[in-house]
Formats: structure tokens, sequence, C-alpha cells
């Protein structure tokens, strides 16, 4: 396990701090099929947080920024425009990191240039890997459930657009709930 994922233990955030964390969820009917291979695999996490892509990982803020957080990400929402994602076949970081995901097979620069911008301000931080925008399937389960996750989807395709991203709060009990939801608004990349 990492900082950068979002676990399903609570965090030891201090009383004027909060853990928070901005992601694109994938939508129905792909992330009821997403969280089902989550449980069949044995994956802890798989109803703690929606299927999604992370645009900011967990991330510990002091809550008198909490004002401050929200017009960063309401100024990077409106400088980015709805997207097309397409979502196809699978993908590991092992050894490096035991996970198997759903690969982001267009809509990756979009990932990057939103996560980049939500990753600046008051939010700006380094990352323990590189950013590589994907749908976790699998994480930290036997090998032989890698394996599952990693057959049973790599045929999976879901095409769908994306216009807006959300924000999550950790409760102190280590639930995620939606804090906000950011619509695009900007203009067309060129």
């Amino acid at each position: 396990m990492n900082d950068d994922t979002f676990v399903g233990r609570s965090r030891t955030a201090l009383p004027e701090t909060c853990v928070v964390g901005v992601l694109v969820p994938v939508p129905e009917p792909w992330a009821q099929l997403l969280v089902d291979w989550r449980v069949k695999v044995g994956d802890a996490q798989a109803t703690l947080v929606p299927p999604h892509v992370t645009l900011l990982p967990p991330t510990e803020v002091p809550r008198s920024e909490r004002a401050a957080i929200s017009e960063h990400l309401a100024s990077v929402a409106d400088g980015h425009p709805p997207f097309e994602m397409h979502l196809s076949g699978t993908g590991t970081f092992a050894p490096v990191s035991d996970v198997v995901f759903v690969a982001v097979a267009k809509g990756i620069g979009n990932c990057e240039l939103l996560a980049s911008d939500v990753r600046s301000g008051p939010l700006a931080r380094t990352l323990s890997f590189p950013y590589h925008p994907h749908v976790t399937v699998a994480h930290d389960v036997p090998r032989d459930m890698l394996e599952l996750a990693y057959t049973g989807l790599g045929d999976l395709a879901a095409e769908f657009r994306v216009s807006s991203f959300t924000e999550y709060e950790q409760t102190p009990a280590g639930v995620w709930t939606v804090a906000r939801e950011y619509p695009l608004t900007g203009p067309p990349h060129r």
C-alpha cells in the first residue's frame, strides 16, 4: 500500500486537518461491474470508494484552507472542457505494486492536464509514483486474484463523457464522502 491510494482505513489526521481526494468517477453501468470484480477478487477497498480515475490522491490539508481549496478546484474546473474517456483492457504495476487496473485508452492527456492543475496552489504535492491515469480493479490481493482480474477484464471497453470531477473527504472512521462535484466548463483545448 502507498499514500497515493484511497485506502479504507482511517488516517491519523489531526483535529485541525482533514484528508481529501479528487477523482473522475466511472459511470454506470461500468461502475457496478468494476465493484463486482473487486469484490470477486477479494479487494477490501471494493465498496469504500467508487471506481474512478484519481486526480489527487488522499491528501491531508488544514481545515482552515477548505474554502480556498474549493475556490481552487472550481477555478480548475472552469479552465477545462468536458472530454471523452475510453477505458480499454487491463494493465498492472507489478512488480512495483500489486495492482491490476483498467487502462485509460482515450482521455489520458485530459486527465494529466486536470491532475496537474488540481495538484497546484493549496493542493500542491508530490506523488510517490509518476502520474498514470487508470482505474484500479485489484489491489493488495493474492497473485491468483490479480491474474483473475487481469484476464477477466482484459476485454473490457467502456466509453463515456467526463463532464465533471468530484472532491471526496475522508471521515474520521475512514469512510469517503462526496464533498462537492465540479462541472467542467472550460473552452476546448487547442
